[in-house]
């Protein structure tokens, strides 16, 4: 039987460390979480997605072990990965990332400097509200930097949701969470202040790649 046992700081360590794990929504409905992606090594849509574009100095957030961060780096670009999961920032600097134990909302090093911030693996909804998000990730960079944004299909729209963490038989407290997909993000880039100068599919994964407006 499910018990609401663990808060979802705990839980998401449980998940990194290979716990079989899923998010429950309010009516009970799971969505099962490809945690076995996360912490292995980049595959092909990774690599073309995330990997190639950055040119630059990039900051992973939500890096979970670090896959993307340490492929980065093994290609002589500076990357920093950002994470609140200890557990992940573990494996992330096991795999030779840089990484850090930080919230995205926290103050961060080099920030108004970053020519790249990654969120992969639907992290745009991290803290509930895509354009609060989108608008303190546009902070870190320089102007004129680049966030690519992993969506949802054409069609998901947006939804705002109240979530649970199950992991093994254990549920967590609910929390905020929200995706996008490919229909909706020029409108919440544009409520973000962010321009979207790219969208780019490969197999069933999409991204968004958002601008900042220079300073002219």
């Amino acid at each position: 039987m499910t018990t609401e046992s663990i808060d979802p700081g705990r839980g998401f360590d449980r998940m990194f460390a290979g716990a079989n794990s899923a998010f429950v929504d309010r009516f009970g409905r799971s969505r099962p979480l490809d945690v076995d992606q996360w912490r292995a090594d980049p595959d092909a849509a990774d690599l073309e997605l995330f990997v190639a574009p950055c040119t630059g100095p990039t900051i992973d957030i939500g890096c979970g072990p670090g896959r993307i961060a340490a492929a980065l780096s093994e290609r002589s670009i500076h990357a920093m990965g950002i994470d609140t999961s200890m557990e992940a920032i573990r494996q992330a600097r096991e795999r030779g990332a840089v990484a850090m134990l930080r919230d995205v909302f926290d103050h961060l090093p080099g920030e108004g400097r970053w020519d790249f911030a990654l969120l992969a693996d639907g992290n745009v909804g991290i803290g509930g509200s895509p354009v609060v998000l989108l608008r303190r990730v546009a902070q870190l960079l320089r102007p004129g930097g680049s966030i690519i944004v992993e969506v949802g299909a054409h069609g998901l729209g947006l939804t705002y949701e109240r979530i649970r963490l199950r992991v093994d038989s254990h549920l967590s407290a609910p929390f905020n969470w929200a995706s996008v997909g490919l229909d909706a993000i020029g409108s919440v880039a544009a409520a973000s202040g962010l321009d979207v100068v790219r969208t780019h599919t490969v197999g069933d994964r999409h991204t968004a790649t958002l601008r900042t407006r220079a300073v002219t």
